[in-house]
């Protein structure tokens, strides 16, 4: 596995980002902790405490109770890449992460977003 800055950065870093750029287009902190918790299985007391021990994005993972089955439906461009051909498991976790907070920020309604 490649040793991507962003595997050692802590999720309590980029966590403002996301709920940032959801608030910025009128989503709310609550729509973002329940994607997250929708994608990895943590439940919101779980993701707090996460956040709180300032665990990296790669023991934010490694750590996920049960990653979401439907994950595999998250389709389209991230960065200039195709999130379904990442090949490396954890920066396609991550990025699917972010495709889905930018669904929310451009609007999409959360029943499409958590591929229900």
């Amino acid at each position: 596995m490649a040793n991507h800055r962003i595997y050692t950065m802590t999720f309590a870093s980029v966590y403002p980002h996301y709920v940032n750029k959801a608030e910025r287009k009128d989503r709310t902190k609550e729509e973002v902790d329940e994607i997250i918790t929708w994608l990895t299985g943590y439940s919101q007391e779980e993701l707090e405490a996460q956040i709180e021990k300032e665990v990296t994005f790669e023991s934010f993972f490694a750590e996920a109770p049960q990653m979401n089955d439907s994950r595999a439906l998250i389709k389209g461009v991230i960065c200039g890449v195709r999130v379904e051909d990442i090949e490396e498991p954890l920066m396609q976790e991550i990025r699917y992460l972010d495709k889905l907070i930018d669904e929310l920020a451009k609007g999409k309604k959360m029943e499409k977003i958590l591929r229900k």
